[in-house]
């Protein structure tokens, strides 16, 4: 007569090469949908971004890292507003991101009056730039095109912005 070994279901052996061939299978299966996950997130939802410089001081400051929502305006969820804070690639070199707050949308007005800024015809409250960081810079009526915004930094006497580079689409 021929014996059998009974085992339980959760005993088995792990000792074979099809085992240690399965589990780096499954390890290289999760690796790469962990990856596949990442990019996914990072290129439609959000991108982690390192604040340089101190342009948008006080609301971000020197070397703070910050997530950007890229879902909101990539599907359609809300469009650019003035007030928002945006990252673009700087004009000048596109090797560099920039982080400024929108200013002005399509078709508006804008013009700066001692440091003053005008949004078709109307001064704006900005509450966001303390007096320590406004300066006296003026600057004449710009119409902003279609597909472009007009760019400040909060810090207006340390920033680069839409006064000096222009508009950014």
């Amino acid at each position: 007569m021929e014996e059998t070994k009974i085992t339980s279901a959760g005993d088995t052996d792990d000792s074979g090469p099809r085992s240690v061939a399965g589990a780096a299978l499954s390890w290289f299966r999760d690796l790469f949908l962990s990856v596949l996950i990442a990019i996914v997130v990072i290129l439609f939802l959000y991108q982690p971004v390192k604040v340089e410089g101190t342009s948008m001081m006080p609301a971000l400051v020197d070397q703070e890292r910050i997530f950007i929502n890229k879902f909101i305006y990539r599907f359609g969820l809300s469009d650019i507003g003035r007030g928002d804070m945006v990252v673009f690639w700087f004009p000048g070199d596109p090797s560099k991101s920039y982080i400024k707050r929108v200013i002005g949308v399509p078709g508006d007005a804008i013009e700066v009056s001692e440091g003053t800024v005008v949004v078709n015809g109307r001064a704006l409250a900005e509450t966001y730039v303390p007096d320590e960081y406004r300066d006296h810079i003026s600057m004449p009526r710009r119409i902003v095109p279609a597909d472009s915004y007009f760019v400040l930094g909060d810090h207006r006497s340390s920033s680069n912005d839409s006064r000096t580079c222009g508009m950014v689409a």
